[in-house]
């Protein structure tokens, strides 16, 4: 278990995705928002600073690449954490998603919820 509880904040608007992340993350001690597109992922970043952000791409309202780069505009959001978790493996996406200094960009048919939280934690660097 994690001693002071990081926050994740996982923007994910598939819902049985975003209920087996936020069970798995509680489970492991880590303190959880959510949001279901980018605009309200936006808004719950910037109020609650998380750790680390878990972020789609495809999404409704606004896509996580616009939602990084809003982010990315806000003096707390320039150096926030952020790993996007997509269905997208083409190189436009990567390529975007590298330039706003994302530190990890997952396809979601190669990782299961344990590379997740394993990743999450090495990039936190927690056990």
């Amino acid at each position: 278990m994690i001693s002071d509880k990081k926050k994740v904040l996982i923007v994910e608007d598939e819902r049985p995705l975003l209920e087996v992340l936020t069970d798995k993350f509680e489970l492991e001690g880590f303190k959880v928002h959510t949001a279901t597109d980018g605009e309200a992922g936006l808004k719950e970043a910037i109020q609650h600073h998380p750790d680390i952000i878990l972020l789609d791409i495809v999404m409704p309202k606004m896509d996580g690449l616009t939602m990084l780069n809003e982010l990315r505009k806000n003096v707390w959001g320039k150096t926030a954490n952020v790993i996007m978790l997509t269905n997208l493996s083409d190189w436009k996406s990567t390529d975007k998603a590298i330039i706003q200094d994302v530190h990890e960009y997952m396809v979601k048919s190669d990782w299961k919820i344990e590379d997740v939280v394993k990743k999450v934690k090495s990039k936190l660097h927690v056990s």
